[in-house]
């Protein structure tokens, strides 16, 4: 952050390094948040196809979701999670989630003492489960890339609205103080001068 300068050629100095270190960063920063806004911008679609793929899938319950309300038959106990598996990636700086798979406990049953329709019903409670950790994992990388894109657009601001524009303006104060201060030299220096004359010629 810019302090306010002192008024000499190694404030000056020190102003313009600043600025050139500012100018130098401020395109790397501009690149990630174009990164960011495209990568948002291509979740978005993926997003909505997960959200429809779950209704769909949802919907496809339906038809036979009383069943699940059998009374002789706890579909949860047929149905465990062992781990939602993730890998992790990196995206312009910023690390994210990303969907793998979801394992379930390998629970044996009878096929004799249970109901014919449990193969089907895990199967597609299965699929629900996965398409909704899915879609968890993705929202989870959206808001933090969102959360990363609104930093980054914060520090862009920050460089081009207030840093640079202040070190610009410092540094033009500094050498108008400076040419000033030069110039007033200069004019003491004839000054001194002339007076040294006056003394040879009057004698004094």
């Amino acid at each position: 952050m810019p302090e306010k300068p002192k008024f000499n050629k190694t404030a000056l100095k020190g102003q313009r390094d600043s600025l050139a270190k500012y100018q130098k960063f401020l395109p790397i920063l501009l690149l990630k948040k174009m990164q960011l806004q495209l990568v948002i911008r291509r979740l978005e679609p993926v997003l909505e196809t997960k959200r429809r793929e779950l209704e769909a899938t949802v919907a496809s319950i339906e038809p036979w979701a009383g069943l699940l309300s059998d009374e002789t038959i706890d579909i949860e106990d047929y149905l465990q999670i062992e781990e939602v598996r993730t890998k992790r990636d990196n995206i312009a700086g910023v690390e994210i989630p990303e969907f793998d798979q979801v394992l379930y406990e390998d629970i044996p049953y009878s096929l004799f003492a249970t109901p014919g329709w449990l193969d089907k019903a895990l199967q597609v409670l299965r699929q629900l489960v996965s398409l909704r950790e899915e879609l968890r994992v993705l929202l989870e990388k959206e808001a933090l890339l969102k959360e990363e894109l609104r930093i980054t657009t914060q520090r862009v601001n920050l460089f081009e609205k207030k840093l640079i524009p202040e070190l610009k303006e410092n540094i033009r104060k500094i050498k108008i103080f400076l040419g000033d201060d030069e110039t007033a030299a200069v004019g003491r220096a004839k000054l001194a001068k002339a007076k040294l004359v006056q003394k040879e010629v009057t004698g004094e």
